[in-house]
């Protein structure tokens, strides 16, 4: 049901900081692929404003229902984003090296991009059913360990990496909020240590070659320069071309003479930064922690713990990928092919994205809601 106040309660400062943001992606898109022949559905950065199109629309449309309502139907959720990644594994289409989408298409369909909204609804609503004094008990974490690690473990048969940490991330904040018993954090503890060795024997052996070789490479990208370190040492030299006001638009060596793979999608900030220099990459900075610190004001001003943990699941996804893209892109973490939130091309990245954003507008809106 659409609550009334939506409209009186809507905050717009914050949809303009989306929207600059999103603005400055697709120019950074544009300028690296106008020279790019179209494709089927047409040019990369059309496609990307589409995409945009499509993503405000699910933002208003996450924002407009009570959430609480959602929460409702948490389970359904899970258990059709379960079942869409073991049809990925059945029937899913294949590119650079992993199994991700189902092709319906008019559109490729990434259930791994989806799963973490819904795991984030589903742990949401799991803590707030409960009233935690002391902090979780085993028997209380098991519960949300089981949720996370089914679709962990089916995302990691694909293999995205990139999803799967994200999948580990957010729940081990939501878990931080709500606090362990010192037992079973003690316990907690030593089981980790203990599987450790068991648990990196598998997750090596589940990655494909090419993501052992980014792994060894973030360690000594200069150990295979023209190779599995090219992403990375493009990439800094890029940022580092960019100098303090950068090279102007379309006046990047390394985008525009396509020394930097994937300007469009993982690297785009790496674009940016030649073009607009460290001025520019403040400038965006800026709007990143706004759009973070409006997050957490969501948590904090939350009605219920529904709204607090379901607030607390999308900003630590959104701190997530920042890190770990910027992160990349510098050559402090390790290529993994995070995309940069609101700025990278991808259809299903800008959808889910913007779902969570239309979340935490939703959980603001209601936040003075009397009945549930």
């Amino acid at each position: 049901m659409i609550d009334r106040r939506f409209i009186s309660s809507f905050d717009a400062w914050f949809v303009v900081v989306v929207l600059l943001i999103l603005s400055l992606g697709v120019l950074s898109i544009y300028t690296v692929t106008y020279t790019v022949a179209p494709k089927a559905h047409g040019a990369i950065y059309t496609k990307q404003v589409i995409w945009i199109f499509l993503g405000l629309i699910v933002f208003f449309i996450a924002a407009s229902i009570d959430y609480h309502e959602i929460a409702r139907f948490s389970t359904f959720l899970y258990a059709a984003g379960v079942v869409l990644l073991i049809l990925v594994l059945l029937v899913g289409r294949t590119g650079m090296g992993a199994r991700r989408w189902i092709s319906l298409g008019f559109f490729d369909l990434q259930p791994s991009e989806w799963i973490k909204l819904i795991v984030i609804i589903v742990l949401a609503r799991y803590f707030s059913n409960r009233s935690h004094p002391r902090g979780l008990s085993l028997l209380e974490l098991l519960v949300p360990v089981l949720w996370v690690g089914v679709p962990l473990i089916l995302v990691l048969k694909q293999p995205d990496l990139g999803t799967a940490l994200v999948l580990l991330f957010i729940p081990t904040v939501m878990i931080a909020l709500v606090g362990l018993r010192s037992r079973t954090a003690g316990f907690s503890v030593l089981v980790s240590l203990m599987a450790f060795p068991f648990i990196w024997e598998i997750f090596w052996n589940v990655l494909k070659p090419y993501q052992r070789n980014r792994l060894i490479a973030f360690i000594n990208p200069a150990v295979d320069p023209t190779g599995h370190g090219y992403h990375a040492l493009q990439s800094k030299i890029a940022i580092g071309s960019g100098g303090l006001f950068g090279k102007g638009l379309f006046g990047g060596t390394q985008s525009q003479l396509k020394f930097l793979p994937e300007g469009h999608t993982d690297f785009v900030f790496s674009v940016f930064a030649e073009e607009w220099g460290f001025v520019g990459v403040l400038v965006l900075l800026t709007l990143y922690f706004l759009l973070i610190w409006w997050g957490i004001d969501a948590a904090n001003k939350a009605k219920d713990h529904l709204g607090v943990f379901m607030a607390v699941g999308v900003v630590s996804m959104l701190v997530f990928y920042l890190a770990v893209n910027i992160g990349m892109t510098l050559g402090v973490a390790p290529v993994v092919g995070v995309p940069l939130p609101l700025m990278s091309y991808g259809g299903n990245s800008i959808l889910t994205t913007m779902a969570g954003l239309g979340l935490l507008l939703n959980i603001k809106i209601r936040r003075f809601m009397l009945f549930y």
